[in-house]
């Protein structure tokens, strides 16, 4: 296995958890808000860590960087999420070098989703890059491998129908609505919050009901009147919450907040009310279940509901996967040249001093001593010499026996970063 590394004892590691061994409950403990993603960010630069980005959405949380031991990026999760490192074992996953590599293509293109096809992801994969690249957390390495995930993500939403058909949580959530909640034309429903999968369902709601029963609240306003003058819907205060909600038949949680923002105290109901969580961390107390007539649907179990869609999707995993490869391979062909960039300057380097001093002596020597074409003919040799040696290392089966042959034989010194 290859080691893409910024010295000879780091490696490059995947480390996370994510709906496959992870409930919603484990997620949530070990999910990070935009605040938590800063301060990793803050805390990876101030321990040396040198490139990282870090991803936090409802299905997986994840840690992409360099490290000596991935237990510094563990580390890094744990002490800012709720999560434990004990808790974190029994259901993590942590990838190294190429398998990292090629996890992160599979998240990024969809092809790890919980619903097969849904790129949602990429789009928080390039905000995750772009928060590291402003606190100067991203090296060469980082970029160009996020570079190709997105290119590959691309590719495979353009040249294959692995992404087709209305397939979403958020479609998911209609389709339960409608198969679980009688005369939906004539019920009130009630979207508190408005997350992503929260707007993308009352978007949803709006298009397949002509539904005019919609109210929106959120805790800061004039978020909620932004997607209700697009939707046209009722915007209602936060302060109205409980009232809407004795109000409401059905209700969509997608607040985003670390804790329950709903439980049975403030609930004062006088019919059935379905109550849809579509939050990471849970938005809604379990104890609401404990009230007769209410009925409590988590994320978890939409993302379950599959149809005919899904299995068409199936269809062109082998299609999105032979692009992934094709785009992976070109990345790990830049990487190998790049892991011995380093060696090949530094020995540059060595062979220019070596030149400069003995032109030096030449021209101490010699009256009519043409330096001009001295350095021409020098220059000519070291680039001769020096692709020599890149042909070799690149030809060659072992390429760290190579570079280090070249480091010691020259006593080169040089420190390994791509930068």
């Amino acid at each position: 296995m290859e080691n893409y590394n910024i010295s000879k004892s780091s490696s490059f590691y995947a480390v996370g958890l994510s709906y496959r061994k992870a409930d919603a409950e484990i997620r949530g403990k070990f999910s990070l808000d935009a605040l938590a993603k800063a301060t990793v960010l803050v805390q990876a630069e101030a321990e040396g860590i040198e490139a990282l980005i870090v991803t936090s959405t409802c299905n997986r949380t994840e840690i992409y960087g360099f490290a000596k031991h991935p237990y510094q990026l563990i580390k890094l999760l744990c002490e800012n999420s709720q999560g434990s490192v004990i808790e974190f074992q029994e259901v993590a996953y942590i990838y190294k070098n190429r398998d990292a590599i090629n996890h992160m293509f599979r998240v990024g293109t969809g092809l790890d989703s919980q619903i097969l096809g849904d790129f949602e992801i990429i789009s928080q994969i390039k905000i995750a890059f772009a928060e590291s690249k402003s606190n100067g957390l991203v090296n060469a390495f980082v970029e160009r491998l996020v570079n190709s995930v997105i290119q590959a993500s691309k590719k495979i939403k353009t040249d294959t129908d692995i992404s087709s058909g209305a397939t979403s949580v958020s479609f998911a959530s209609v389709q339960y609505i409608f198969k679980n909640v009688e005369d939906i034309a004539n019920k009130n429903i009630l979207l508190f919050g408005t997350g992503k999968i929260g707007r993308n369902t009352c978007e949803n709601l709006v298009k397949h009901s002509k539904h005019e029963q919609i109210t929106l609240i959120n805790r800061t306003k004039d978020k909620a009147e932004k997607l209700a003058n697009k939707l046209n819907v009722i915007v209602k205060d936060y302060a109205d919450l409980q009232l809407e909600l004795q109000k409401a038949d059905v209700v969509v949680v997608a607040t985003g907040a670390q804790n329950p923002t709903i439980d049975k105290t403030i609930l004062n109901l006088k019919k059935p009310l379905l109550i849809l969580d579509l939050s990471i961390p849970k938005n809604v107390n379990e104890n609401v279940k404990e009230i007769a007539g209410v009925t409590l649907v988590h994320l978890d179990h939409l993302s379950q509901i599959t149809d005919e869609t899904i299995e068409n999707r199936k269809q062109h995993i082998p299609a999105a996967e032979a692009i992934i490869e094709e785009i992976q391979e070109e990345f790990m062909a830049w990487a190998k040249n790049r892991k011995f960039a380093p060696t090949i300057q530094a020995l540059k380097e060595k062979l220019n001093s070596i030149k400069d001093g003995e032109i030096n002596v030449q021209r101490k020597k010699l009256a009519n001593f043409d330096e001009e074409q001295a350095e021409l003919i020098s220059n000519r040799i070291i680039q001769k010499i020096t692709n020599h040696f890149v042909n070799h290392l690149k030809d060659g089966d072992s390429m760290e026996e190579g570079i280090e042959w070249i480091e010691k034989v020259f006593q080169l010194e040089q420190e390994k970063i791509f930068n």
